[in-house]
């Protein structure tokens, strides 16, 4: 699944593109998303500008002079820049032309991801107003974090995976920042001490400010707005390396199940 930095690279992408343009033709393939796309989804956005590209979270806000186009790509799906009128491909289920000659392209073959039109405040809408803070924001830090796990017994993998607690750290991201700070993936958040959560709030930081600026991370499905994969794959230290050797200590890399996915974490570097 996109996590928080393949949507941001994916927004970096298309900002520049989209922003200041206006839509001529918005064609919808197949509506059945996560959550059906509205009938009226063309008549709501042609002959709009488009103001603005932002992120919450996992979610694309594109914001236009009446409204905001709230994306998510769901498990498996890219927004692309093409020429207009460029063929279809498979799974090609929505197109939103630009007066630049350009277009942006939604695929996604399992379709769990959505394009909602909304009015008023986004922020609002359900999908955000319960979110926690960005990870990449001041608002995030080990006093925070701190304060949020006082008396959890929850894991702390499956705390900091929290949108409530902390938008945007994923499977992947969330296993490579507790390796960073030396903390195992089991122990309870309420556990965990004030220098610990100093040095997880900055692994996360860390691992998702790089991540970012690799593209992202393509296990699978993932391409960015210009078709190409992301890079993080390659420094990746416990993710999918269950059995291998840790890169520091040389132990091997085990693989437990948490929540029904797969954590991977260094008996001998994480305590």
């Amino acid at each position: 699944m996109p996590e928080l930095p393949e949507v941001e690279t994916t927004r970096r992408g298309i900002a520049p593109v989209l922003e200041n343009q206006c839509i001529t033709s918005v064609s919808v393939r197949d509506r059945r998303l996560r959550w059906p796309v509205s009938k009226t989804f063309a008549e709501d956005l042609i002959g709009q500008r488009i103001t603005g590209v932002s992120r919450r979270a996992k979610y694309l806000l594109i914001t236009l002079e009446r409204g905001t186009l709230l994306w998510h790509l769901g498990m498996s799906g890219s927004l692309r820049v093409l020429p207009n009128g460029s063929p279809a491909q498979a799974h090609d289920h929505i197109d939103v032309e630009l007066s630049s000659g350009r277009m942006l392209r939604f695929n996604d073959p399992r379709r769990f991801g959505c394009a909602l039109w909304l009015l008023g405040d986004p922020h609002q809408h359900e999908l955000l107003s319960h979110l926690g803070p960005e990870p990449l924001s001041d608002d995030f830090d080990a006093e925070y974090l701190a304060a949020k796990a006082r008396k959890r017994s929850v894991a702390i993998k499956q705390f900091i995976m929290n949108a409530e607690i902390v938008v945007g750290v994923g499977n992947i991201y969330a296993s490579e920042a507790l390796f960073r700070a030396g903390i195992r993936p089991e122990r309870a958040a309420g556990r965990i001490k004030p220098d610990e959560f100093k040095r997880l709030t900055h692994s996360i930081k860390l691992v998702l400010a790089a991540a970012i600026k690799v593209g992202g991370t393509t296990l699978r499905d993932y391409v960015n707005a210009s078709g190409a994969p992301g890079y993080f794959r390659q420094k990746l230290f416990v993710y999918e390396r269950g059995g291998e050797p840790c890169r520091n200590c040389k132990t091997p890399i085990v693989q437990i199940t948490q929540g029904n996915r797969s954590t991977y974490y260094c008996p001998g570097c994480q305590r």
